[in-house]
C-alpha cells in the first residue's frame, strides 16, 4: 500500500501528539501522581507508536514503543515518576521531534537509532541508576562534544574553490570579468549557538548586494532560505570593490564564526556545473503550514536532527526535496457553512447582475441595485475568509513553557513563565513567522534579564525570576509583549559600547535621548559575545529579531528600568493578505499607503517649509516632523509644481513620524496583497504590490522603510 499520500496527515498529528506528550510530561512533573496525566501520556505515546508503524518509520516507531513500556510500567505501579526519568523522557521527545521534523524534509527518517536513550529508557525499567545507562549518564555534554567533533571534521580547503555554478552563472561570471570587475569566492561559517542561521545568511546577502551581486550561492538562496543548510555556505561574487571590503562587509554580521576569501576562476569548477544547487527546486513541495521547526525545542533537538541528518548522508541517500504536503488551516465546520452560504449568495447576485444587464426593461438603476449587492456579499465573503485564515497564536507560543523548563535546570535559574493571551488570532502566515523572534527574546530574558538567585535576594526580589509573554489585539494589529523583571537595561554601558564601537561619537551620545540610545541595541555591531559579558546580552541577535518583524510590516519597541526589567513590544498587522490603503498618485503612477500606519493627512505650503540640518521639516502642531518627497525616493519626477500647496500624508513609526510628500491622493480602498518575491529586494521601499479594479497594477509602500 502506497502510505506517501498520508504524511501530510502523518506529521501534522504527530506534531500534535508530540506537544501533547510535551505538555503531559511537564505537568507530570509538577504532580507525578496526576493519574489522568500518566493515562494520556501512554495512550499519545501508544498512538505514535502505531501511526510510525504504519507509514514504515521503524526507528521512530521503535523509540516510542520504549517510552510506551515506561508508561505501562508506571500505570500498573511499577514505577515512580521522578526527575531523572522526566529527564530522559524530554531527550525522548526531542529525538522524535527530530525524526519528525528530518521526515518532513526528506521523507525519511534517516538512520540514527538513538540507542542512547533506548538503553537509558531500558535502564529505568530495570531499575539501574540513570548513571549506569552508559550514554545517557553524560547528557549534553558527548552531544556537545560530537557537535564540536563535527565541526571540526569539515575537509581542509575553503569549499568555495569547489563550486561549479550553472551555465546561467558561467555567462554572467564571464561578462563581468570582461567588464574588469572583481569575482571572489567565499566560504561564511556561521557560529554553532546560532538560532536564527537564514536570517544571518540574508543578512549576508543583503550586505553583498549593496557593493556587488551574489552570482552563485551553494546551498541554492531558496535552500538557504529555507535554512536547509548546516553552518556554512559558499557563493561567487561579483564585485568592484576589494576582498577585504568583501570579508569587512560579511564580518559585520554577528553570529559569524569566519569567512574564507579569495579570487574565483571558473577554471577552478573544470566543466560546466549541472546547475543543481542554483535550480529553483521545481520538485520541492511546500511544508505544512505547521511550525516547520520544533521553535522551542533546545540543543538536544537540534543536535538529533543533526544526527538524523548525518546518517542519511551515511546511507548514501540523499535529501529529497520536500514532500507534498499542502499548506494546511484547520478550519471550524460552522466557518466552512459560512463560506458556503455566501458562495451562494454570490452565485445568486452574479445571476441577478446577468439578468438585469441582458433584461430589455432593466433600467441602469436595478444594475446599480444589484452591483451594491455584489459588493455587500464580497466583503462579507472577504471578511470570512479573513476568519478562516486566523489561528491562534498559542500555536507557536505552546512550546515556550518547555524552553524555560530546560533553560531554568541549564542555567540554575529559579524561573516562572506567564503567558496570557494564547487565544489572540492572527493571520497563518504571521504565525509561523513570529515564533523565532518570540524565542529569541524569551532567551535574551532567561539567560541575560534574570539575574542569579543570590543577586536576586541581595537587591531584595523574590529568588524566582519572572518572565511573561503578553498578547492582545489593538485595532487592526495584534502587541506581543516580552519581558522579564530581571536587571533590565544599563543605558551608559550601551552607550560607552556605541562610542567604543565607533557606531556614535562621544558629542552624539550626550546629545541622544535614552530611547535612542537603547536603539543602538537592535545594531549588528552590539551582537558579539563581548557584549554579552558587558551589557547583559541585550544586543545579541536583536538586529534579527527586529529584521524579522519589520518583514512582516511590523515594528519592535522596548521598555526597560535598570533594576527592575526590561519589556520588547513587538506590533504586528493582524493580517497581511487584505488590507485598508491610501491611493495616491506620485509622477503619474499610483501607489498605495497602509491605513494603519497613517495619523492625519496636511495641506502644506511652500512657506512652511524649514530646513533643519539641511532636511526639510514642518513644525506640526508644535512638533518637528520632517518632510520625505516621494518622487525623490522613488526616482520619477513630481507632476506638480514647485510653488503649489503639498499634500503630506502624516505617517508613524513607533514614535517617530515623517511627512510622505504625494501629488494627487485618489482614496481609500480595500486591496489585496500580491507579494513580490525576489523582484523587491532591490527597493526597500516596496512591501508588495495590488491589481487595481480597472486591471492596472499599483504597488505598496512600506512607510516602516520610508521613516
Amino acid at each position: 500500500m502506497d502510505v506517501g499520500q498520508y504524511l501530510g496527515v502523518f506529521l501534522d498529528e504527530s506534531k500534535e501528539h508530540l506537544q501533547g506528550l510535551n505538555d503531559n510530561i511537564m505537568a507530570l512533573e509538577q504532580d507525578p501522581a496526576d493519574e489522568n496525566c500518566i493515562n494520556e501520556i501512554f495512550r499519545a505515546a501508544h498512538s505514535l507508536k502505531g501511526m510510525a508503524g504504519t507509514m514504515g518509520f521503524k526507528r521512530m516507531q521503535e523509540l516510542t514503543h520504549h517510552m510506551e513500556d515506561v508508561f505501562s510500567d508506571v500505570r500498573a505501579g511499577q514505577l515512580k515518576v521522578n526527575g531523572d526519568m522526566i529527564d530522559q523522557l524530554f531527550k525522548c521527545l526531542d529525538a522524535l521531534e527530530g525524526y519528525v521534523t528530518l521526515i518532513s524534509d526528506t521523507q525519511d527518517e534517516g538512520t540514527d537509532e538513538h540507542q542512547d536513550i533506548i538503553d537509558a529508557l531500558n535502564a529505568i525499567r530495570t531499575g539501574k541508576a540513570a548513571g549506569d545507562a552508559a550514554p545517557a549518564a553524560q547528557a549534553d555534554a558527548p552531544e556537545e562534544a560530537a557537535s564540536a567533533d563535527a565541526g571540526k571534521s569539515e575537509e581542509s580547503g575553503p569549499a568555495w574553490k569547489s563550486i561549479k555554478p550553472d551555465k546561467s552563472a558561467r555567462e554572467s561570471i564571464e561578462e563581468a570579468k570582461n567588464e574588469g570587475k572583481n569575482i571572489f569566492g567565499a566560504t561564511v561559517n556561521i557560529q554553532e549557538s546560532c538560532i536564527l542561521k537564514a536570517a544571518r545568511a540574508f543578512l549576508v546577502f543583503k550586505g553583498l548586494e549593496e557593493i556587488g551581486e551574489v552570482a552563485f550561492s551553494d546551498p541554492s538562496t531558496q535552500d538557504i532560505e529555507d535554512e536547509k543548510f548546516d553552518l556554512s555556505f559558499s557563493m561567487i561574487i561579483v564585485t568592484e570593490e576589494s576582498k577585504e571590503k568583501v570579508e569587512e562587509i560579511i564580518n559585520h554580521v554577528s553570529e559569524i564564526e569566519s569567512v574564507d576569501c579569495g579570487p574565483y576562476d571558473l577554471s577552478l569548477a573544470g566543466s560546466e556545473g549541472d546547475g543543481d544547487a542554483a535550480a529553483p527546486k521545481a520538485e520541492e513541495k511546500p511544508a505544512t503550514a505547521e511550525v516547520a521547526a520544533p521553535a522551542a525545542a533546545a540543543a538536544p533537538a537540534a543536535e538529533a536532527q543533526a544526527k538524523n541528518e548525518k546518517g542519511a548522508e551515511k546511507s548514501g541517500k540523499k535529501p529529497a526535496g520536500k514532500p507534498a504536503i499542502a499548506r494546511t488551516v484547520r478550519v471550524d465546520i460552522d466557518k466552512l457553512d459560512v463560506l458556503m452560504n455566501l458562495v451562494s449568495e454570490l452565485i445568486i447576485a452574479k445571476n441577478s447582475l446577468i439578468s438585469a444587464a441582458t433584461s430589455e426593461k432593466s433600467d441602469g438603476g436595478s444594475v446599480n441595485e444589484q452591483i451594491e449587492y455584489l459588493e455587500s456579499v464580497t466583503t462579507n465573503l472577504h471578511e470570512s475568509v479573513m476568519k478562516v485564515r486566523m489561528v491562534p497564536i498559542d500555536s507557536v507560543t505552546q512550546k515556550f513553557p518547555r524552553m524555560i523548563r530546560d533553560l531554568n535546570r541549564s542555567l540554575g535559574k529559579p524561573m516562572e513563565l506567564t503567558m496570557t493571551g494564547e487565544d489572540t488570532e492572527m493571520d497563518r502566515t504571521v504565525v509561523d513567522e513570529i515564533g523565532d523572534p518570540l524565542m529569541h527574546l524569551l532567551r535574551n530574558s532567561a539567560d541575560h534579564g534574570i539575574e542569579p538567585p543570590a543577586e536576586r535576594v541581595a537587591a531584595g526580589k523574590p529568588e524566582t525570576g519572572q518572565i511573561f509573554l503578553h498578547a492582545y489585539q489593538d485595532g487592526n494589529n495584534v502587541v506581543i509583549e516580552v519581558g522579564d523583571d530581571g536587571k533590565g537595561i544599563d543605558v551608559e554601558a550601551v552607550k560607552r559600547k556605541g562610542i567604543e564601537r565607533g557606531i556614535i561619537t562621544p558629542e552624539q551620545g550626550e546629545a541622544m535621548s535614552e530611547k535612542a540610545i537603547i536603539g543602538l541595541l537592535f545594531n549588528a555591531g552590539f551582537s558579539t559575545a563581548k557584549v554579552v559579558s558587558e551589557i547583559s546580552g541585550r544586543g545579541v541577535g536583536l538586529d534579527v529579531v527586529k529584521s524579522k518583524v519589520e518583514s512582516l510590516n511590523g515594528e519592535v519597541d522596548v521598555r526597560t528600568k535598570l533594576g527592575e526589567g526590561s519589556t520588547w513590544i513587538i506590533r504586528l498587522p493582524v493580517t497581511m493578505a487584505i488590507i485598508q490603503a491610501l491611493m495616491v498618485k506620485v509622477g503619474g503612477e499610483t501607489y498605495a499607503i497602509p491605513l494603519d500606519s497613517i495619523q492625519i493627512i496636511e495641506d502644506v505650503s511652500p512657506s512652511e517649509i524649514k530646513l533643519v540640518q539641511n532636511k526639510e521639516v514642518i513644525n506640526l502642531r508644535g512638533s518637528v516632523t520632517p518632510l520625505i518627497r516621494l518622487s525623490k525616493s522613488l526616482e520619477v519626477e513630481s507632476t506638480q509644481p514647485e510653488d503649489a500647496n503639498m499634500v503630506v500624508v502624516i505617517v508613524k513609526k513607533g514614535e517617530q513620524q515623517a511627512g510622505l510628500v504625494i501629488d494627487e491622493m485618489i482614496g481609500q480602498l480595500e486591496i489585496v496583497i500580491k507579494p513580490l518575491g525576489k523582484l523587491s529586494n532591490k527597493c526597500k521601499f516596496i512591501s508588495g504590490a495590488t491589481i487595481l479594479g480597472d486591471g492596472e497594477i499599483a504597488l505598496i509602500l512600506d512607510t516602516n522603510a520610508l521613516v
